[in-house]
């Protein structure tokens, strides 16, 4: 299972991990409540010592608990035999899943000829462990699209991978994904601070960047309101989209709406420089179950609520005027037996091979990240410099592989970083390298699934080095894989609070 059971942001363990198992408990304890209540001490009259009060709640809750018993009996059916239509055919509930990006990657072939590839990301591999629902997965197709014969062809072609495609012009990824999200929420979120070039045109800037991100969420919210079904469960993914829950709601407040956040959610003392804070805590707030990674993450939105909204904050989550918002912890893991059979694939095993010949006598090391500022890539290969330096018996003993998978490559931060990480991996080569080995391999680019799979079969030691980070789902990946070599895992101070 990709998910796992969360906890409510109390950090209380003895929780059911479905609604239908946690209503079957409770019906189970109001049953043992009763009985035992019937044996209670009477008057002299035969009455009970309650309160006419306590006896009015009880009558109401013996009705609440009949139709709770009839739910209950038709759920436990329909998790056992299936869901049915009304035309009598079985089937599975719907999940949409919206994310600002498709699991795909679409490259136009021709003016109607599209070829797509599955994505990289942990968002992905997580999802695709998926079993439970019939998903549908709505989301940017990373391409633009002007021309209505190519989103025609487009949508046929994602249909085929039960996507549905929201297409966004230049300008709104410009403004929507490249400067508010990835310019101002994700440094934020990541306690880097926001910008701080000239006050005046940041002013601007983050005006018409807001703007963009309140359009491009209401653009999802249309694909979805179009293609929701009754039922359905709406399933919203990271910083993106934290305006679309109430896009959703307000369109059709019966809407089952669950949002999840992949990245850290910093505290409210950082949250409260955001100039939109309130604006972004109220939009979330209208989805009915708020998800994060860890216990500290959920507490910090609680307390973003209740300290910038004036909101309270309870052990469920957050109550607006009657109104309650779950929040709750859900740590994110991956579909370990995908990865554990793709070790038994021909294709691998000839990967596996090729790797051990062509590191036969040295212990492999490896590092699997986006090339982004909080992965700590520059902080890992510059570590291993270092140790290279103090242990010169072990520089024709070791090797370091590092796949940095380019990512936001039009944002001159991140050209910077690159620029930075390329110039230590020359110095480090040129310093330890020999006409016949180099101690440092390092790849700016991603690696498909069995070349992956194979890598972290034949590696000594992952390391996982990030300066901060949402839930690091290498660490599970290579785990996974390692089955026969038993390798070690080295992880940062943040990623070990994480897991």
């Amino acid at each position: 299972m990709p998910i796992r059971a969360g906890n409510n942001y109390n950090g209380n363990s003895a929780i059911p991990t479905n609604r239908v198992e946690r209503l079957l408990r409770e019906r189970e304890l109001r049953k043992s409540s009763r009985a035992s209540h019937s044996n209670d001490t009477t008057d002299s009259n035969g009455v009970t010592e309650d309160s006419e009060h306590d006896l009015h709640l009880r009558e109401n809750g013996n009705r609440e608990f009949s139709l709770l018993d009839q739910y209950l009996e038709g759920a436990a059916k329909a998790l056992s035999e299936g869901w049915e239509r009304p035309d009598a055919r079985p089937c599975r509930q719907r999940l949409l899943v919206v994310a600002n990006r498709l699991p795909v990657s679409a490259v136009r072939r021709g003016e109607e000829s599209w070829s797509l590839e599955i994505s990289a990301g942990g968002l992905v591999s997580a999802l695709l462990g998926v079993k439970e629902f019939e998903a549908r997965w709505i989301g940017w197709a990373g391409v633009n699209v002007p021309d209505e014969a190519g989103q025609k062809s487009l949508t046929k072609a994602l249909a085929e991978k039960r996507c549905i495609p929201v297409f966004l012009d230049e300008e709104i990824v410009h403004q929507y994904y490249n400067g508010y999200c990835n310019n101002i929420l994700w440094p934020l979120f990541h306690y880097l601070g926001l910008p701080q070039e000239d006050r005046l045109a940041t002013t601007r800037s983050f005006q018409s960047q807001f703007a963009a991100y309140k359009n491009a969420n209401q653009m999802f919210a249309d694909v979805v309101n179009k293609h929701y079904e009754e039922g359905d469960v709406v399933w919203c993914h990271d910083y993106h989209l934290m305006f679309l829950p109430r896009c959703l709601k307000e369109h059709n407040s019966k809407m089952k709406v669950g949002w999840f956040l992949h990245t850290p959610f910093p505290s409210s003392e950082i949250h409260r420089t955001l100039p939109s804070r309130s604006e972004l805590l109220l939009a979330v707030l209208a989805a009915d179950l708020v998800g994060f990674h860890t216990y500290d993450y959920a507490r910090h939105f609680v307390s973003a609520c209740t300290r910038i909204l004036g909101l309270e904050g309870t052990p469920e989550g957050v109550e607006d005027q009657g109104r309650l918002t779950r929040v709750a912890a859900f740590p994110i893991g991956i579909d370990s037996d995908r990865f554990i059979r793709a070790l038994e694939v021909p294709q691998v095993q000839e990967h596996i091979k090729e790797l051990k010949e062509r590191f036969a006598g040295r212990k492999v090391m490896l590092g699997v990240d986006r090339l982004d500022m909080i992965k700590g890539i520059p902080q890992k290969i510059l570590a291993f410099e270092k140790f290279l330096e103090e242990n010169p018996s072990w520089r024709d003993k070791v090797v370091l592989l590092q796949i940095a998978v380019p990512t936001r490559t039009d944002v001159p931060e991140y050209q910077k970083l690159t620029s930075q990480v390329h110039e230590i991996v020359g110095r480090i080569n040129g310093r330890f390298g020999t006409l016949t080995t180099v101690p440092l391999h390092h790849l700016d680019r991603s690696l498909d699934f069995h070349a992956l799979c194979a890598l972290y079969a034949v590696t000594d030691i992952a390391l996982v080095t990030s300066l901060r980070d949402g839930m690091n789902l290498v660490s599970y990946e290579f785990v996974a894989c390692q089955d026969s070599k038993k390798g070690v895992l080295i992880l940062s101070e943040v990623i070990i609070a994480e897991l």
